[in-house]
């Protein structure tokens, strides 16, 4: 389904001149469902209102050699986020997808999912009953909302319910290609992807430049995740 409820989006982006500016608006003009674009040079940000998913504004942006962080989307408490790990032991680099969640309307959700390193084939992503990860997706419990399949790296899925973002703050959600009723999870399954989903700022909500527990910067910070496996 098609949103048409536009919402706003602030990404921290490197930008030291005009000429920056207008090579990311013009690569996000490319996108459909961009509604308006507000750069602020000397606060490093760009504000994005529309429909456009997150995980699209992040790859138009790095296209032009910037890289981009979401520093809020939505309103105050509209917004999730949730770091996908996989579980296997035979696997070093466990962070593999990540998930975004803004709620545009009171019964219009979306879900923005970005993996990558997983072996070609349908995967159905589900939130959880429990946020209980210690054994990857065996120890989350029964299925709590469930998407449609899926086969791209990057996605949209729309949760056209009721549901409120606050009801998924500490589930587990889950990213397999074992098909709830199919078969149990496998514990080392490297193609099963888990985590708990968190509580995101929304626009204007995190004005941190500087982490209070490492003194990093935001950037140093980025830096540091992607080494990780951040997406």
């Amino acid at each position: 389904m098609a949103i048409t409820t536009p919402f706003q989006t602030l990404f921290a982006v490197p930008m030291t001149c005009e000429s920056c500016v207008k090579d990311i608006s013009g690569s996000l003009n490319k996108l459909s469902g961009i509604h308006k674009i507000e750069a602020n040079l000397r606060d490093q940000l760009v504000t994005i209102e529309g429909t456009a998913a997150p995980s699209a504004i992040v790859a138009a942006i790095q296209s032009t050699g910037r890289d981009a962080i979401l520093r809020g989307s939505g309103t105050s408490n509209s917004a999730a986020v949730c770091i996908l790990e996989t579980h296997s032991t035979a696997v070093s680099d466990k962070v593999r997808g990540l998930v975004r969640m803004v709620q545009v309307s009171p019964s219009l959700t979306l879900v923005d999912l970005t993996i990558r390193g997983l072996s070609p084939g349908k995967y159905w992503a589900s939130v959880r009953e429990a946020g209980d990860i210690s054994n990857g997706a065996i120890s989350t419990g029964g299925v709590w909302k469930e998407g449609k399949e899926g086969k791209d790296k990057i996605g949209s899925v729309f949760l056209d319910t009721p549901i409120q973002v606050w009801e998924m703050i500490g589930r587990g959600m889950v990213v397999s290609r074992q098909h709830e009723g199919d078969r149990k999870f496998e514990k080392n399954d490297e193609d099963t992807l888990v985590g708990v989903i968190a509580r995101s700022a929304g626009v204007w909500d995190n004005d941190k430049t500087v982490c209070s527990c490492s003194g990093k910067t935001l950037w140093e910070e980025r830096k540091d995740e992607v080494k990780k496996g951040m997406l």
